[in-house]
Order: structure tokens, then C-alpha cells, then sequence
């Protein structure tokens, strides 16, 4: 697992997350280091209170980026000021702190679980369908901590689910390391059943499927697909991570799908869903990634043009197969890094701004910063509404807004 420092400036808010994200890597098998020239990854939580702030801020940003092999940088003058950071020079990956712990993963499956019981939080319930995965990926370390898939049935999932809906959930992810697999342990693919009776439970709410990777989608795109148009209270929201666009690379990195079966669940989805949201995962620089493999990739971010990304650089784990492979040189991971970073934000922030002007039917899902409330519509698109208190806006609450902005990561809403 990968050793991580993290730096926090500003209010009480940051600090929080900061420990969210701390607590995320730990539970994720990631551990602290002793300090940023030990870490695989320096994480720096910026403020932005005034200008001499900002300038310190740049300024220890530019020594992390000395100190340690991988820089993020996230909090308020990310989201901000974010292009400070690129305008500076700084080899540096610029995220909202939710897509932090995502980014130190490596491409790995999501943080392994310590048993299958779910969890409220506020809001939003979390439901482990099951624990571990069916893929042997040569990068990954996580799978060593959680084995091959083991799932509950659909009975006893739906009853965890009912009762996270009894206890006040009005959003329930159903997560796991892999959940397009789940059920195959039994001999049988049994997410669309899940799903739907999930969505047959009594109540207003909503649900998000966690990661599914597309070599377990792949068999049952069309079933599934139809689920998600038949049900409203599923997001219309996937998250396939295709980690290449070249399937030389997605050989090597034994990967159970090819960039055809990526672009058919795709086009399955975009025939039966008005709109959805796809979120996909690309790691650069491979051992095995030639200039071509890259040019693929990049090729294939902008026909498929999804709407969340995760970009991360490859990094070696420990007891890996891909951990023996001569490695690239950091220079190059870094410059098809930021190539692919720009490209995501070019995308992802076209995205928002189409947006602007629409209205549409919102979740209140947490409180965000200050006196917003975090809101997603029917596509899982996030939406800020500032001021909740004062416009009565509580999570739990279904709305409309109107989507009077954007800031690149999610778009600004006033309700209606």
C-alpha cells in the first residue's frame, strides 16, 4: 500500500477534511509517513483567506513538489484557485478533496471493507454488497487484503438496505470492490436483481451503484441498463474504470476487458439512458505504456467524454507482479499526467457549463462548506446550494434548482 503525508492550512473545516481523507487511506491499508521525502504521495490542504496565504501556499506547494514523488493538492485554493498551481508550473494534481483518497488508490479496487454491515451516515447509507473481486490485476495490492468475491445474497442485502431506509437514509450506495461481479461467487450475475428490488423498497430515496469493473458489467450491460431506465430512483450513474485506452496495455495489466467491450457498455447505456453520467478511471504511465498506448488513451478520454475522471499516475505496490516491471521515467509519467488532467478538465467542465441555465430535481445529500448544502440530480451531478439555512434547505430535502454556474467540479444551484 502507498505511504502518504498530508498538510493541512486554515479553519476547522479543512481539518475535518483532512481527517476524512486520512481515516479513508487508513482504512484503505495506506499508512502515514514519516514525513514528505518517505511518502509516495504529499497531500497539501491549502486555505486561501487572503493574499499572503495564497502566496505561502504556492510557495510550500513548491517545496512538497521537491520533497516527495506524487503531489496533491486540494482544498480551498484548489477549488478556487486552481489554475494558480498549473500558472506556477507545479508538477501537481489539483482535486476536490473527496477525489483524494481515489487518486493515492493506483488504479487499485475501491478500500476493502472490514465485514459487509452497513453504515448511516447522516443521510446516506452505505451498503457493502460483498467483499472482494473475481480480477487478478497485476498492479493491484488491495486484492491480497480481501480475496476473491464473497456475497451475500440478494434477501439479505435488500433487508440492509430497508433498513437503512427505516433509519433515515435518503441515499443508499451500494459500494464493494467490484460490484458488477457480485453474485458470481454463486455462479450467477445478480446486480440487476439487487437493484431492482433495492428500488422496490417503500420510501423516497435514492441509490448510487459503487465501482464496477467492466469486464463484470460487460455480460450484462443490456439487463442492466434497462434496470437503471426503469428506475427512478437509481442514478443514472456508473463508474467503469477502463484504466487504458490501448489493450496492449490493458494485457499487461491483466485487465478482464478490452477497449470494444468498454465502448459497447457505453453505447448500451447512452441507447436506453436520455442522460447519464459515466465516471471512469485512466492510470499513466504503465511500465509497458508506449507513446502510442498514451495517444490511445487520450483518444479514447475524448470520444467517450465522461463526466467524472480519476487520473492517477502509476506507482509501484509492494508483492505486485507489476512492481517487478522496469517503471518509466518520472518526467514522462508526469508530462502524460498533465496532458490528461487538462484534457479531463476541458471535458468535465464543458460539462458543467452545458448545465448552467437548466433546471432540474435535486437531492440535498450533506452539508458541504460554510452554509451549503451538497446536492446530486437524477445523473449524480453534484450541485451546491449556498445559503441552505437561510433558504430553509436541509439534507434530506427534494428540490429544483436552477444552475446559475459552475467552478469545473460541480455546478452553483438556486432553488426554485
Amino acid at each position: 500500500m502507498a505511504t502518504y503525508h498530508i498538510e493541512t492550512y486554515g479553519c476547522t473545516s479543512n481539518r475535518g477534511e483532512s481527517r476524512e481523507i486520512e481515516r479513508r487511506l487508513r482504512d484503505g491499508g495506506h499508512r502515514p509517513a514519516d514525513g514528505p521525502a518517505e511518502a509516495d504521495v504529499a497531500i497539501l490542504n491549502t486555505c486561501t483567506v487572503v493574499e499572503k496565504t495564497e502566496r505561502n501556499m504556492l510557495r510550500r506547494a513548491e517545496e512538497l513538489q521537491d520533497e516527495t514523488a506524487d503531489l496533491i493538492v486540494t482544498g480551498c485554493m484548489a477549488l478556487a484557485q486552481g489554475e494558480q498551481f498549473r500558472e506556477a508550473g507545479l508538477d501537481a494534481q489539483v482535486l476536490h478533496w473527496e477525489d483524494v483518497p481515489t487518486a493515492v488508490l493506483n488504479g487499485e479496487c475501491p478500500t476493502p471493507t472490514a465485514d459487509v454491515e452497513p453504515v448511516l451516515d447522516g443521510e446516506v447509507g452505505i451498503l457493502p454488497i460483498a467483499r472482494g473481486c473475481m480480477s487478478n490485476c497485476s498492479y493491484c495490492i488491495t486484492k491480497f487484503a480481501t480475496g476473491r468475491i464473497d456475497s451475500p445474497s440478494v434477501e439479505e442485502n435488500v433487508e440492509k438496505a430497508r433498513a437503512l431506509v427505516h433509519a433515515g437514509a435518503s441515499e443508499i450506495r451500494v459500494t464493494g470492490q467490484d460490484t458488477g461481479v457480485y453474485g458470481w461467487d454463486a455462479g450467477d450475475r445478480k446486480l440487476p436483481e439487487l437493484l431492482e428490488r433495492i428500488c422496490g423498497i417503500d420510501g423516497e430515496f435514492r441509490v448510487r451503484v459503487g465501482m464496477a469493473n467492466p469486464g463484470g458489467v460487460h455480460g450484462i450491460r443490456e439487463e442492466l441498463a434497462e434496470v437503471f431506465a426503469d428506475n427512478g430512483k437509481l442514478y443514472n450513474f456508473i463508474h467503469l474504470p477502463v484504466q487504458s485506452g490501448s489493450d496492449d496495455v490493458l494485457a499487461d495489466m491483466r485487465r478482464q476487458h478490452r477497449v470494444g467491450e468498454f465502448l459497447e457498455i457505453v453505447g448500451t447505456f447512452d441507447e436506453r439512458l436520455d442522460h447519464w453520467t459515466l465516471s471512469t478511471d485512466f492510470i499513466v504511465g504503465f511500465p509497458t505504456e508506449t507513446d502510442h498506448d498514451h495517444a490511445q488513451s487520450m483518444a479514447l478520454l475524448r470520444e467517450v467524454r465522461p463526466e467524472k475522471v480519476n487520473v492517477t499516475r502509476f506507482s509501484k505496490r509492494p508483492g505486485t507482479d507489476a512492481a517487478e516491471m522496469k517503471g518509466l521515467g518520472g518526467t514522462l509519467k508526469k508530462e502524460r499526467s498533465k496532458e490528461m488532467s487538462g484534457a479531463k478538465r476541458e471535458i468535465v467542465g464543458a460539462a458543467y457549463e452545458s448545465m448552467v441555465g437548466e433546471t432540474y430535481e435535486v437531492l440535498a445529500v450533506e452539508r458541504g462548506t460554510g452554509d451549503s448544502v451538497k446536492c446530486r440530480d437524477e445523473a449524480y451531478r453534484q450541485i451546491i446550494v449556498r445559503n441552505a439555512v437561510e433558504r430553509g434547505v436541509e439534507p434530506g430535502d427534494f428540490l429544483e434548482v436552477e444552475v446559475t454556474g459552475q467552478n469545473t467540479m460541480y455546478a452553483f444551484g438556486e432553488p426554485i
